[in-house]
């Protein structure tokens, strides 16, 4: 494995430490946000899980298990609003389990990749591909740039 998916796995690691350590806020804490009009924690957390959740299922687990990767364009805004609406009517403690669950599976499994298995481009069922390191980056850069929602 390189350093720099070492590096981007560290990174996620202290997200789920991070979120892990939000375990025990009070709902009120959860349900506010870090400065007006901006989005609260909770729904900060559950669009970083549902975001791992959808490039788990549909990129990391299926390179895997040597599958089709399914990852297709979405409609963010949507993706953003449908994220925000889970947040609201789901259990804190149902989203943290899933936020730190979901990113484990990612550094799991990527670890459990063969070091030629860095293939640079992974074709997608669509003909289209996506580069694996730069895309690991992209949700690291998600990481690191949510809080100013």
């Amino acid at each position: 494995m390189t350093k720099e998916i070492e590096h981007l796995l560290q990174t996620f690691e202290e997200w789920a430490l991070f979120v892990k350590t939000m375990n025990h806020l009070e709902e009120k804490t959860w349900n506010s946000s870090m400065e007006e009009g901006k989005w609260t924690i909770k729904s900060i957390v559950s669009h970083m899980m549902l975001w791992d959740r959808y490039f788990y299922k549909e990129a990391i687990e299926k390179i895997a298990l040597k599958q089709t990767v399914t990852l297709k364009q979405m409609d963010f805004e949507e993706f953003n609003r449908k994220a925000i609406e889970y947040g609201n009517r789901t259990e804190t403690s149902e989203i943290v389990n899933k936020a730190i669950t979901y990113r484990h599976k990612i550094m799991n499994d990527i670890r459990g990749y063969r070091r030629n298995s860095f293939i640079r481009r992974i074709w997608t069922q669509r003909g289209t591909y996506f580069i694996f390191p730069n895309t690991l980056k992209i949700l690291y850069g998600m990481t690191s740039i949510i809080w100013n929602r």
